[in-house]
């Protein structure tokens, strides 16, 4: 996977509401009505992340997850970041 530059990284960005670029990845925060279903979408994101083989860094307190994507291997954001960052859209959607 190849590095992508910053104003790639920016235009991929447009679509995705609430992401933004920072420190070679890119981040959103998620806000959800309790506990139980923050555990539940991150079981599902889990799932396509390992099927991927493409891991998120998230941080989860009670109703709040904050999620962090870049390719430790390229050393900043790729193409992979993008698809699953969609792939987290569909299932918050669902």
């Amino acid at each position: 996977m190849e590095k992508m530059l910053p104003n790639e990284i920016k235009e991929k960005l447009l679509p995705l509401e609430g992401w933004s670029y920072a420190e070679e990845g890119i981040n959103k925060q998620f806000l959800f009505k309790d506990f139980k279903e923050v555990m539940a979408v991150m079981v599902r994101v889990g799932e396509v992340a390992e099927e991927m083989n493409h891991h998120p860094e998230w941080f989860n307190v009670y109703n709040k997850l904050d999620v962090r994507l870049s390719t430790h291997d390229a050393g900043g954001v790729t193409f992979k970041d993008f698809e699953l960052a969609n792939r987290i859209e569909e299932i918050i959607a669902q």
